[in-house]
């Protein structure tokens, strides 16, 4: 096996495991979310609730894409297809401006709650 072919098998693993981790992020923070904001509509909680729940879950996606991202990089560094390295590309920036809009929003309504 030469060393482009080990190169690109663990390369493959690699993203293979940070995909899974990023799936067992985002279904727990998902799962996590819904029992919260159950728990909020069932006890008629105060909307300050509803904001601390979605705001936990904000951060949980934000490092889900995140480590998405990372994956995203990695592949690109084993793809020879100039049509592949532009789908990754395109997925790559789709997430970055999720996240940034993401962490933005995040970060608005942290800022509300730290001056109320």
């Amino acid at each position: 096996m030469s060393l482009r072919e080990w190169l690109a098998l663990v390369t493959e693993q690699a993203i293979l495991w940070i995909d899974a981790l990023v799936l067992a992020v985002i279904v727990g923070a998902t799962i996590q979310a819904v029992v919260g904001m159950i728990r909020v509509t069932v006890t008629n909680a105060h909307a300050h609730r509803k904001r601390e729940v979605w705001l936990h879950y904000a951060r949980w996606l934000i490092a889900g894409l995140t480590f998405q991202l990372a994956a995203d990089i990695i592949e690109t560094s084993i793809t020879m297809e100039w049509e592949a390295i532009a789908r990754v590309a395109a997925i790559a920036v789709i997430r970055t401006f999720l996240s940034y809009f993401l962490e933005k929003d995040f970060n608005e309504l942290q800022e509300k709650e730290e001056s109320q």
